[in-house]
């Protein structure tokens, strides 16, 4: 064959034999067109980096509550230059200054794969999504970004061998699934788009695997507290919120009943579980969809906690019935036994400690922006 002639295969089927975190495959998976030349397979084959090397990882929705914080952990462990941020969104000063950070459009597959061609991306961490209720009141939206967006990265991850991370969360679970606590293998049957797109790449993510030898990654995480972002449309961001109004006004409206009682955690937790998991030798991994989990409490609970440092906080109840009914249809508890088990994972902060992390931290951070503490 010529050297400039080109091929047009699928892209699962060009791809398997040449990956070095693949299993190679003889079957093809019927996929999108992809014209690359002889030389170029050629030159790809024989110059994947060293198990040594440290990974190039790239982390779409990366302005939202999580990508942030973990570009800095990665940058501290694999180098500034090797961990490259992206939104669709301008970015802070300080965020733009910190290390790389791209445009990229999840729906926009072509420019996608340039991005993770020309930085030579390994690891890929997809945390663009359109969260429970902000999903509900935009469903077109939500399943364009979700499921339409989380097909452009599982196509680009198999063609070009990435380790892929894709979260998933206590919205995949519903009604009829098992509460107290909900186990990693269950029925799930959600009642919202953000749920059904989770389980949706729950189950493409772990089929890829298993069909193609795609290393797939998953974590279910609870609702994740941080005091470095502003709520994001969650159905838990009431436990985010409180602590600002804490230290602002004093005064907390809740839109979720008082006893409702859901999986929450530290954003230091969640951010060091995922490193860990994304480290894990493949060898160890039972599954590819794992539950984490730290505590459960309720808006009563997490309020009387905060009252051990401010006495004065007031809160009310007013539940919203759209996130009351989402809250309502979520477990309890998570049961993370096998991530336990199989890759050491162990949270670090408590309800106690938690609250105290954050009113510290709030309290700084509005101290220097000069802003007053009740």
């Amino acid at each position: 064959m010529q050297s400039g002639m080109r091929l047009s295969v699928p892209a699962a089927a060009l791809f398997a034999p040449f990956c070095h975190g693949c299993r190679s495959r003889t079957r093809s998976l019927p996929g999108r067109g992809f014209s690359w030349s002889p030389r170029q397979i050629s030159q790809e084959s024989s110059t994947h980096p060293s198990r040594r090397d440290n990974p190039r990882v790239l982390i779409t929705g990366g302005l939202g509550q999580l990508g942030v914080g973990l570009a800095e952990i990665l940058r501290k462990q694999f180098g500034t230059e090797n961990v490259i941020l992206s939104d669709i969104k301008k970015p802070p000063a300080h965020v733009f200054s910190s290390g790389p950070f791209v445009y990229a459009d999840v729906l926009d597959y072509k420019h996608l794969r340039e991005l993770i061609v020309n930085n030579r991306i390994t690891w890929l961490v997809h945390y663009s999504a359109l969260l429970s209720a902000v999903g509900e009141a935009n469903v077109a939206l939500a399943r364009k970004i979700n499921i339409t967006g989380l097909h452009n990265v599982l196509d680009l991850a198999l063609e070009n061998c990435l380790r892929l991370f894709v979260p998933s969360t206590i919205g995949a679970f519903g009604p009829s699934s098992p509460r107290d606590p909900a186990p990693d293998l269950c029925v799930q049957r959600p009642r919202t788009i953000y749920g059904v797109s989770k389980v949706h790449g729950e189950l493409m993510g772990e089929y890829l695997h298993h069909k193609y030898g795609l290393d797939f990654r998953c974590l279910r995480y609870p609702g994740v507290i941080s005091a470095n972002t502003q709520p994001g449309g969650g159905t838990t961001d009431y436990a985010v919120q409180i602590f600002h109004d804490a230290l602002s006004t004093g005064h907390h409206e809740c839109y979720l009943c008082a006893d409702t009682r859901l999986p929450m955690m530290h954003i230091s937790d969640c951010h060091r579980a995922t490193v860990e998991f994304m480290q894990a030798p493949e060898c160890q991994l039972s599954l590819r969809t794992y539950n984490i989990a730290a505590m459960s409490f309720t808006p009563e609970e997490v309020a009387q906690e905060i009252r051990k440092h401010l006495p004065h906080l007031k809160v009310t109840y007013s539940p919203d019935p759209v996130r009351q009914t989402i809250a309502d249809s979520w477990p309890v508890r998570f049961d993370d036994s096998n991530a336990r088990r199989d890759w050491g994972w162990a949270p670090v902060f408590g309800l106690e400690e938690l609250v105290s992390d954050m009113l510290s931290s709030i309290r700084d951070k509005r101290t220097n922006e000069g802003l007053p503490v009740s």
